[in-house]
């Protein structure tokens, strides 16, 4: 008979190509490995199905950051773990996630503006700059960062395995899940997942 875990919910957020959908992945990863439902939603991927219509005003993104967190409210009730992924750059809606999910994890993926630009595979950024994209996050559309997330990892400055090992040790502290006894490697996890996602050329506003 499987055991039933309390649900709850991971809310990665940060610049774009700060490295959320990357981490997202490789929490997933090693979640599903100690027997945890988990379903990500990463914010590209919402946009071409749940969200689909939704434009880059501070309207649209916060009714698109609503309907994630509608989805990630559902599943943390019947116990699965939800895994957003999204850039989710406004403090005020992130904070009304929030207080409608009772188990709650916001995690800052950090990274100065100028790293997430050298991992732009679209050209994204280029094109902000140019002036070719209008409402592009970090560009000329604000990213309020959290003031106090549960987690800070600072991807220009970590590798993906150490922050994935941060992560899963600070929901271990808040008793969300079961610590191991001894730590799963997601190294070759890792190089797969971050292969994949170049592969799909991963990136939001």
């Amino acid at each position: 008979m499987q055991t039933r875990h309390m649900g709850f919910t991971l809310w990665f957020t940060g610049l774009p190509c700060s490295g959320k959908s990357t981490l997202a992945q490789l929490v997933a990863v090693e979640l599903e490995r100690r027997g945890y439902g988990t379903e990500i939603l990463d914010g590209d991927v919402v946009r071409t199905h749940l969200t689909k219509g939704l434009g880059f005003s501070k309207a649209d993104r916060d009714e698109n950051i609503r309907r994630i967190g509608f989805v990630c409210k559902l599943l943390s009730k019947h116990g699965a773990v939800a895994i957003a992924a999204a850039i989710s750059p406004y403090r005020n809606i992130r904070e009304e996630i929030r207080s409608t999910i009772e188990n709650f994890v916001e995690v800052h993926v950090k990274a100065p503006i100028e790293v997430c630009i050298t991992r732009d595979v679209k050209g994204m950024y280029r094109k902000a700059l140019a002036g070719e994209i209008k409402n592009f996050t970090g560009i000329d559309d604000p990213y309020e960062a959290p003031i106090a997330p549960e987690v800070i990892v600072e991807t220009a400055k970590e590798t993906p395995e150490d922050s994935t090992t941060r992560i899963l040790t600070r929901l271990e502290q808040l008793s969300l899940i079961e610590p191991l006894a001894e730590a799963s490697d997601t190294r070759e996890d890792a190089q797969q997942i971050r292969e994949k996602l170049v592969r799909l050329r991963y990136i939001e506003r």
